[in-house]
């Protein structure tokens, strides 16, 4: 059957098992638009009121579902405004693909309105980008993008198509996605020298990364730490791939890790690094970190052998699948002394921790999970509230903490929020974000500025929002921390932190006086659906909970 451009884009995603996507339209996407019009009943499309949000929406969604998450821009702006949404999703290894239109292709290379040559500029961030001018191309093209962004170490694909090409016509026949590109796996040689390190270690740790995630190794790990007694550090992005509450379970290593894991990274005797990459938050001093251990390192990606930190042996392969083999030959072990001294480095910091004075960080997150159950899922921004949420938040389960951990990105919180409560409807998510004062009185956070935006967008689509921060100052030289109820906690004048900053940007209402309100620079669509306070109550009706 002969199809558009247009048409071919949604019926290539209904191939792959798209359902929701994200996005912000244009002149030059109008047909892509058009087309997801009249396919709504089988793709639900969210538009963000920013194309970064929407990147990092799709980002959201991928992380909290495993699956590719899948975003829509038009050209010039629209596309450069996805950048640091993509750079997020290739640093952490998310799979994306992001799709941009393009002026006509009569008009490439004239400098034409809102011309771009995105293509280009991602090429750094992303796996593969393609420019498509021709709509012979575009099915191809389009299936190729969803197989590379899954194979062998995931991230983001960017296809630029131009707009004549989506409102030309050529034959389609659906089909399945293709097949992964095949993945490396170790000899029989280099497996067996693997596993001769673990039964003869006397001192092993498990440094465990976020590759455990996207490899879904995460029960082969626990296997593997619970056979051979092995105690576990975790980065970033390995949160709840082993549960908190497991013994053998150190928490975070690293620049912001606890004593007891970056103790036991200087202590131990054999490293297993599994689908981490040695970063500079997690090795500060790439000589001597691990300096008394022999370093086995287990990554599909070769180009992290050897790359920051000297290792003595290596796997190359899918992490669940290596793990799989060498279980069988791997010792059932009891590491007696050596699991005695790091539960007591564990142990000595906890009280310690404890024996804190007051409302602090670490009671706070404490009490969050607390009142939230196993399945909830936390959003974080990037600062210290990110690397409390971290420590002291009580993961028992994988993909239960989104976070950007390799770009940093401010902003990425409250985007990556909406996409995972899309793509997991059933669960509660939690946006965690950090607020500062200046001079005695609460200001508008960089996060919050960053994503203001986006609360019209959830407001737009339903989503039941509730904010909190945690704060953090400096005030009369020392440090002071405490908790935010959130932006909708009212001072003594009766002010919420919103109505303050959106009088600050020059705007004369609340932003609660009606559902859209000007001020200043910021457009604000906050607890209503377009008409104000009158769809609180329908909007409380319709919230989960």
């Amino acid at each position: 059957m002969k199809l558009t451009g247009a048409q071919i884009v949604a019926e290539v995603l209904l191939d792959h098992g798209v359902d929701t996507v994200f996005g912000y339209p244009g002149g030059a996407a109008l047909n892509i638009y058009d087309e997801l019009y009249k396919y709504s009943d089988r793709i639900r499309h969210v538009m963000t009121a920013h194309e970064q949000g929407a990147s990092h929406a799709a980002d959201g969604y991928a992380r909290a579902t495993g699956r590719t998450g899948v975003v829509f821009s038009t050209s010039g702006p629209g596309a450069t405004n996805l950048v640091t949404g993509i750079a997020t999703a290739y640093m952490d290894s998310i799979p994306m693909v992001a799709i941009t239109s393009n002026v006509d292709n009569s008009l490439i290379g004239r400098d034409a309105f809102q011309e771009i040559y995105i293509a280009g500029i991602t090429i750094p961030i992303t796996k593969m980008n393609y420019f498509v001018n021709d709509v012979d191309d575009l099915e191809m093209t389009l299936r190729n993008a969803f197989r590379i962004a899954n194979s062998g170490r995931k991230g983001p694909v960017l296809v630029d198509i131009t707009k004549d090409v989506t409102a030309a016509k050529t034959e389609f026949t659906n089909k399945p996605p293709l097949p992964l590109d095949p993945k490396p796996s170790p000899t029989k040689e280099e497996l067996a020298e693997a596993v001769r390190l673990i039964n003869n270690a006397e001192k092993p740790v498990a440094y465990i990364g976020g590759g455990c995630i996207s490899s879904n190794a995460c029960e082969a790990v626990n296997e593997l730490i619970s056979r051979a007694d092995i105690p576990a550090v975790h980065t970033l992005m390995a949160s709840g791939i082993v549960s908190y509450d497991n013994e053998l379970n150190l928490g975070l290593v690293g620049m912001h890790g606890t004593v007891a894991a970056n103790r036991a990274i200087d202590q131990a005797d054999l490293i297993i690094a599994l689908g981490a990459r040695f970063s500079d938050r997690v090795a500060l001093n790439t000589k001597k970190w691990g300096r008394r251990a022999r370093i086995l390192q287990i990554d599909i990606d070769a180009s992290e052998i050897n790359k920051n930190v000297h290792i003595d042996k290596c796997c190359v392969g899918d992490v669940k699948e290596i793990l799989e083999r060498m279980l069988e030959y791997v010792d059932k072990a009891q590491h007696y002394e050596w699991h005695e001294r790091v539960c007591g480095w564990r142990t000595k910091e906890r009280v310690r921790r404890t024996l804190n004075h007051g409302m602090d960080p670490k009671e706070i997150l404490e009490a969050i999970s607390t009142m939230c159950d196993d399945d909830t899922i936390y959003v974080t921004d990037v600062g210290q509230h990110q690397m409390w949420a971290a420590q002291y938040l009580k993961f028992r389960k994988p993909k239960k903490f989104l976070t950007s951990g390799g770009l940093g990105t401010m902003g990425f919180g409250y985007g990556a929020a909406i996409g995972a409560q899309m793509g997991k409807p059933d669960c509660r998510v939690v946006h965690i974000q950090q607020q500062r004062v200046g001079y005695g009185l609460p200001v508008a956070d960089d996060f919050l500025r960053r994503t203001l935006l986006q609360y019209g967008a959830a407001s737009k689509d339903g989503l039941r929002q509730g904010g909190g921060g945690l704060r953090r100052s400096r005030l009369s030289g020392g440090e002071h921390r405490t908790a935010e109820g959130g932006y909708g906690r009212r001072d003594e004048a009766g002010r919420t932190i919103l109505d303050r900053m959106c009088n600050r940007a020059g705007g004369t209402g609340s932003p609660h006086d009606s559902g859209r309100q000007d001020c200043g620079r910021y457009h604000c669509g906050i607890g209503g659906r377009g008409d104000g306070k009158g769809n609180e109550k329908e909007n409380r009706q319709r919230s989960r909970g």
